[in-house]
């Protein structure tokens, strides 16, 4: 390979990866910019859709479903739509749950309290995860240990899409997660734009005393909060798992650290910042993956997040705000 197609092909990586992780951390963004709360069980509900999107290939049969002769066929978009919708409203409902149960009781509590009782969170939801990879996952037909990471079906055709003979290849999976992703977030900005939830959610983040006074039910707009920033959260574990034909019961720490570092980078707070974020953290990492080596990732990517803040606090788009005492 040439040295442009070597980084055509590690662009072509890193924005695949980069929208994934963008979806992953608008949820971060969105429920912080609310509740000013850094929810690190996030990460987990989003393992728990990748298991739920499994389960339902399973249940309906692999070898049925995904047929080879039939690979490319509008049946496996309407497979993946259906994964994709199944999991995000499982996500966004485990989300709403997470929030009324463990969040809402504690939200005059300090920020430390919701810190540590959001971990405890975590831990509760790996280890479902665990559980769930272990005797289910044996009953349909993925018997290897619980803790082993599970073969996910490649439910879209593999073949490059620029020709076999070319060095530089684009997968059907890269076009869909831009397919699904990139409506996802047009569709949350103009919501929180111009819906009347969306100005409620908006106030809120400004001032939820405020809100209050003005007749926004804050409690309903936390609720939609933690709802879409779940679905999101259920679309991207879903994307992430066609396009690596695998999933793991920790494959959530990994995704959840890099939407978190995506969403500080662009500015926690800010939907544009997140989704700016997410690509540039998937371009940095396939980048130093492909030019400098796989272990000195982490040190690049949370280099250049160290470099930025160190330089602009707030964030890429994030804006400055005054503490409140």
């Amino acid at each position: 390979m040439t040295a442009t197609e070597v980084f055509l092909q590690q662009v072509i990586y890193g924005l695949s990866n980069g929208m994934i992780i963008a979806l992953v951390a608008l949820g971060y963004t969105m429920v912080y910019g609310i509740v000013e709360l850094i929810n690190f069980a996030h990460g987990d509900v989003f393992t728990l859709g990748g298991f739920l999107a499994l389960t339902i290939v399973g249940a309906l049969g692999a070898a049925a479903v995904l047929n080879p002769d039939t690979l490319g066929d509008s049946s496996h978009w309407l497979l993946l739509a259906t994964l994709v919708i199944g999991a995000g409203l499982f996500c966004g409902g485990l989300n709403v749950l997470i929030d009324r149960v463990v969040y809402k009781p504690l939200r005059s509590a300090p920020k430390l309290t919701q810190l540590v009782a959001a971990i405890g969170v975590s831990f509760i939801l790996v280890n479902i995860a665990l559980f769930w990879g272990g005797a289910p996952m044996k009953i349909l037909g993925n018997g290897n240990a619980a803790a082993a990471s599970k073969n996910f079906p490649e439910i879209l055709e593999g073949s490059n899409l620029l020709g076999e003979e070319s060095n530089v290849v684009l997968r059907l999976e890269d076009l869909a997660i831009f397919a699904v992703t990139i409506p996802l977030m047009i569709g949350l900005t103009l919501f929180v734009k111009h819906t009347r939830l969306g100005r409620g959610m908006r106030a809120t983040a400004q001032n939820p005393i405020a809100a209050k006074l003005m007749g926004i039910d804050t409690d309903r707009v936390i609720s939609a909060t933690f709802l879409i920033g779940g679905f999101l959260a259920g679309a991207a574990s879903v994307m992430w798992s066609v396009y690596n034909n695998s999933i793991s019961f920790q494959m959530g720490f990994r995704a959840g650290m890099d939407a978190f570092t995506a969403a500080v980078l662009g500015g926690i707070g800010s939907l544009p910042g997140a989704m700016i974020g997410g690509v540039l953290i998937g371009l940095i990492r396939s980048l130093s993956d492909g030019y400098i080596e796989t272990r000195w990732t982490n040190v690049v990517v949370f280099g250049v997040l160290i470099l930025i803040l160190v330089f602009r606090p707030s964030g890429l788009l994030g804006l400055k705000q005054r503490e409140k005492v």
